[in-house]
């Protein structure tokens, strides 16, 4: 029988592995697109966890208000790039330092 702190743990490890993404990683927009996305898929699961055993549905109509967000982030964050790809013809970081106007 899994606990609660079997979910809790699940969550800590994906949030810790998308953080080290995010640091480790700081060239490529796509990859931290993905980490950000990641680190709010493991708070969804622990609101999930703690809502399942806790016999309140709160934490879970929470999360689909925070998917709704993620999804609007990601569809912007893309469009975003795709923009800027055909300006730089880059998608790496280190390429979109500098502004010009």
């Amino acid at each position: 029988m899994l606990s609660l702190a079997h979910f809790l743990l699940l969550g800590a490890i994906l949030f810790c592995l998308s953080v080290a993404g995010v640091f480790i990683n700081r060239k490529n927009v796509i990859i931290l697109l993905m980490c950000i996305e990641l680190m709010l898929l493991a708070v969804n699961m622990n609101f999930v966890a703690f809502s399942h055993f806790n016999g309140d549905i709160a934490g879970q109509v929470f999360v689909f208000f925070i998917l709704t967000v993620a999804a609007a982030e990601a569809a912007i964050g893309l469009a975003i790039l795709v923009v800027l790809f055909r300006n730089r013809n880059s998608i790496n970081v280190e390429d979109l330092d500098s502004m010009s106007g």
